[in-house]
C-alpha cells in the first residue's frame, strides 16, 4: 500500500527531477502547500512553498530514506532560499501525514545536524501536512520537457548520513 509523502526543498522543478527516479517512488506532482491562499497558483501561491507530492512503496523505500535524500540534494541550512530563489516559497518543509513521519523527521533532522555534513544547523520546518494545491500543467516534469532548464539540486553522491547513537 503506498504512503503520501509532501516536501518542500526550493524550486520544485529540481526536486521533482531527482526524487522521481529514486526506487520505490510510485508518482509524483509539484504544487503549493503550507501557506495560507486557497486554490494556489504560481502567480498567487501566498506563504505557500513550492513543494512535491509523492505516493512512495514503503516496502521499497523507507521514509527515512526519502528524507535523506531530500537532504542531500538540498542546502537545509538557508532559510527561505535555495541557489539563486530567495523567498519564502523556496523554503525547507517537510510536511508530515502521521506522527511516524513527524518522528522520524525530527530524528532525521538531529542526525543531519549532529553529522556536520552543512556547513550550519538545520532550518527545516517540520509541520502537520495541509492542502497541496497543484501547479499548472507547464511546471510538471519540468526538466523532463526542458532537460537543460533550471535547476539548484543535484545529489551529492559522497553525502551518507551517519546516525546517532540512541544514547545521545
Amino acid at each position: 500500500m503506498s504512503e503520501r509523502a509532501v516536501l518542500a526543498g526550493g524550486c520544485f522543478w529540481g526536486m521533482q527531477d531527482l526524487i522521481r527516479k529514486l526506487p520505490g517512488v510510485e508518482s509524483t506532482r509539484v504544487g503549493y502547500t503550507g501557506g495560507d491562499v486557497k486554490n494556489a497558483t504560481y502567480r498567487n501561491h501566498g506563504t505557500h512553498a513550492e513543494g512535491i507530492e509523492l505516493l512512495f512503496d514503503p516496502e521499497r523505500i523507507s521514509y527515512r530514506e526519502l528524507l535523506e535524500f531530500f537532504f542531500q540534494i538540498h542546502d537545509p541550512t538557508t532559510r527561505n532560499r535555495q541557489g539563486n530563489d530567495v523567498g519564502m516559497s523556496y523554503r525547507s518543509a517537510i510536511y508530515f501525514c502521521n506522527d511516524q513521519q513527524r518522528a522520524t523527521a525530527l530524528d532525521t533532522i538531529a542526525d543531519v545536524d549532529a553529522s556536520g555534513l552543512w556547513p550550519g544547523k538545520v532550518v527545516t520546518e517540520v509541520e502537520p501536512v495541509g492542502d497541496f494545491w497543484e501547479a499548472e500543467p507547464e511546471h510538471q516534469d519540468y526538466l523532463e520537457r526542458i532537460p537543460h532548464g533550471y535547476t539548484c539540486h543535484f545529489p551529492r553522491p559522497d553525502w551518507v548520513l551517519p546516525r546517532r547513537d540512541a544514547a545521545e
